[in-house]
């Protein structure tokens, strides 16, 4: 019987050729936007596919499942998977993959540093200024922003990211110091990195404070009320981790009431929206998650989940399962 895959958005043509070329039917949702939850639910239920290729904004739970009985794989376009079920489908002996890609982990890490830079320079503020039509020549005291060699970047986490960042942060002269709950040895001879036992003990001493660490329950709201006021008042906050690592009503409080300098933000805690105060404050920057967006890492991407849905199909265990 051949095989069926659907696929919830549109993503790089290299996933669907490589799927068509093995022979099986693959649909597409055809609008470019997030499937609705319920059309979602009906598509699938209607469907009799074996397989899902499925995004981070696709609730993967037991509903769905009870929808689709027919597919056994679901195969996340994303390194992240915290939209899965994953205790739910082991129970049914579902299996769930992701796409952690290595060019993924360069993208978000180059965005990441250049969250940095544009928080520095003041880059953002400077464009808007400039489009508004407010400038009037050279001005000794425009935008006056400030030095990153030199400065020390603190980073929550250091897996493949974080170790990429640290690398990139080290060449541009700045200081690494980090905290994870696994020492980086390699780290630290690479990079002059140095550990801090507990994110307490890192954030007064970091000019930037570069968040790389996964959603869980023991992430969440990492970067509280309590902890923001730990961070050094000229301080800088970078996160292109996962928009509920922070609390975002108490980055807004503390970004207004200058309890730290700026903060440069590429995921949201309730993604898609942004609350309107962080949208209306000059001494943020907000991209719309696009971190990982380069040709060659969204590319690779699409190969692994592809991979993953080849490699079941084809009886072999696929590589990124993420609940064994």
């Amino acid at each position: 019987m051949n095989k069926r895959v659907f696929i919830t958005r549109q993503i790089p043509d290299i996933a669907v050729e490589m799927l068509r070329g093995k022979g099986y039917s693959v649909e597409i949702y055809p609008k470019d936007k997030v499937i609705p939850r319920r059309e979602l639910i009906k598509t699938l239920h209607g469907g009799q596919y074996d397989a899902v290729l499925s995004l981070l904004t696709d609730t993967i739970d037991a509903e769905l499942f009870n929808a689709a009985p027919s597919v056994k794989l679901y195969a996340n376009y994303a390194t992240g998977f915290d939209n899965i079920d994953l205790v739910e489908a082991k129970k049914r002996g579902i299996i769930a993959t992701n796409a952690p890609a290595e060019l993924s982990s360069e993208a978000v890490a180059e965005h990441t540093m250049a969250l940095v830079m544009a928080l520095a320079t003041r880059l953002v503020e400077a464009n808007d200024f400039v489009r508004a039509g407010r400038y009037e020549g050279w001005a000794p005291m425009n935008f006056v922003g400030t030095d990153f060699h030199g400065k020390t970047i603190g980073l929550v986490g250091t897996g493949h990211i974080g170790a990429r960042v640290a690398s990139f942060a080290s060449a541009l002269g700045m200081k690494v110091i980090y905290t994870d709950v696994v020492r980086n040895e390699r780290l630290e001879k690479e990079c002059s990195a140095i550990y801090c036992a507990s994110i307490e003990e890192l954030l007064p001493k970091a000019d930037f404070v570069s968040l790389h660490v996964p959603l869980l329950d023991s992430t969440r709201h990492l970067m509280n009320e309590k902890r923001l006021r730990l961070m050094k008042p000229t301080a800088f906050l970078v996160n292109t981790a996962r928009g509920a690592v922070i609390d975002e009503m108490a980055l807004e409080i503390a970004l207004r009431d200058k309890v730290i300098r700026a903060a440069a933000l590429d995921v949201f805690e309730f993604e898609p929206k942004i609350s309107k105060g962080l949208r209306r404050l000059p001494n943020v920057i907000l991209t719309p998650h696009i971190a990982s967006a380069s040709i060659e890492a969204r590319n690779q991407m699409a190969q692994i989940a592809a991979q993953n849905i080849v490699d079941f199909f084809e009886g072999r265990t696929p590589r990124n399962i993420v609940n064994p």
